[in-house]
């Protein structure tokens, strides 16, 4: 299926040295296709599924005539999830393809470690997976050399930020749910999560009973489950991406009587129920989008094609790598030339109806500089729960915000059901 993925031949890496700018003149010629390149891990989900927003959106746009008749290339690069082979593929889009822009990844490491080289190469970058902080602080402590870096998918804060926000209907006023336990991956997404559920689920009447960090490398997750039922928790908070299978089956084989939520990357994915065997049932996480809900009038139609197109539901990258292209369009058409700096005062303009909400950035000096607005009339997310279909497969359903859920929450039948519970 990747079979048009660009390898990274290490023979021959041009000097790491050299500083390159792209801006092939003032104004662009309407013959030259604009170059955007894709780095992702391809045998990940999530990878595959920015790869897969990527190509959607720059055939919708090539089909309906391009950017200001300019057609787009992509030039995809499979990093295996590697910061040193990202580099060297984001080395190669600018030094050898000499794209004009750059969107992808979705570990924060990875993202962290191209963003110098976005600064040095003057080559605008799009993150579209990666939730770290410390990406837009780069852009508001040196503006003038990270002003290339956009940050277009929630950053942790927000992400924890929005799973408080649904934890308290779903949670603490439908179950009448006390107590939880935070359970993370450690990573450096992780950190700024887990210092914002430490504040916000307190606040919406959740006691933190346990703060449980885990290696990704972890495969037996039975001593640490077993440690959690010793607290008699109502609530598992989580904050996955590296893994999600592995943690989601053992809980389920040991039903583990404590209901699994928060936030699990892989678990936004449509195979996740079949990589789970089912055992995905009742789990509930935060995304960018799914189930088609309507999170921008454009969010359906997107939906339905992505998956006429590739036979399966977007997991939450492929929305957001989806709108960052169209992003880069309405850029490229307002600045009507190549220069990087152009197209970074064109981006910094970007006011978009896209298929997650209404695409804005924050602007220099603030302290999310160049991420992606967070709130209601903008971008906020939402939860869904796997749930059975009925004909052996599964299902993902909306419950929060109010205004777009698609049913009602299920308590798995070995977790304590809240209230009136033993």
């Amino acid at each position: 299926m990747w079979s048009y993925l660009r390898a990274i031949r290490f023979d021959v890496l041009l000097k790491t040295t050299l500083v390159t700018t792209f801006a092939m003149g003032a104004i662009a010629s309407a013959n030259e296709p604009i170059k955007i390149g894709v780095i992702a891990p391809a045998a990940h989900i999530i990878g595959r599924s920015i790869f897969q927003g990527a190509e959607m959106a720059a055939d919708e746009i090539n089909q309906a005539g391009g950017v200001n008749g300019r057609q787009i290339e992509l030039y995809p690069y499979d990093a295996k999830g590697s910061p040193t082979d990202a580099v060297r593929a984001f080395q190669r889009l600018g030094q050898r393809d000499q794209v004009h822009a750059v969107v992808g990844t979705f570990i924060s490491e990875v993202s962290l470690a191209l963003a110098p080289w976005s600064a040095r190469m003057k080559l605008p970058f799009l993150v579209t997976g990666s939730a770290a902080p410390e990406i837009t602080k780069r852009v508001h402590d040196d503006y003038d050399s990270y002003k290339y870096l956009f940050h277009h998918y929630e950053n942790s804060i927000f992400i924890a930020e929005s799973v408080c926000d649904s934890s308290k209907p779903l949670f603490v006023d439908g179950l009448g749910y006390k107590t939880a336990v935070i359970l993370s991956e450690e990573a450096a997404w992780t950190t700024p999560v887990d210092e914002t559920y430490l504040k916000c689920l307190p606040e919406i009447g959740l006691e933190i009973v346990d703060h449980i960090r885990f290696s990704p490398q972890t495969q037996d997750f039975s001593p640490l489950f077993n440690r959690i039922e010793r607290t008699n928790a109502d609530l598992i908070i989580t904050a996955m991406a590296h893994v999600g299978v592995s943690p989601v089956v053992q809980w389920k084989q040991n039903e583990v009587p404590v209901f699994l939520a928060g936030v699990s990357g892989q678990a936004g994915s449509s195979s996740f129920w079949d990589n789970t065997n089912k055992a995905a049932d009742g789990v509930i996480t935060l995304s960018a989008g799914a189930g088609g809900a309507a999170l921008s009038p454009k969010t359906p139609k997107f939906y339905q094609a992505y998956i006429d197109r590739f036979k399966e539901e977007p997991a939450y990258a492929s929305y957001t790598t989806y709108d960052s292209v169209y992003t880069l369009k309405a850029a490229f058409e307002k600045a009507n030339s190549n220069d990087a700096d152009d197209l970074v005062a064109a981006i910094e303009e970007t006011d978009m109806e896209g298929v997650l909400g209404q695409v804005q950035f924050y602007p220099k000096g603030h302290q999310h500089a160049h991420g992606l607005k967070y709130g209601k009339g903008l971008v906020t997310g939402l939860a869904f729960q796997w749930q059975s279909d009925g004909k052996g497969g599964g299902k993902q359903v909306v419950l929060w915000p109010e205004e777009v859920a698609q049913g009602e929450l299920q308590v798995p039948s070995f977790v304590k059901s809240g209230k009136g519970k033993n």
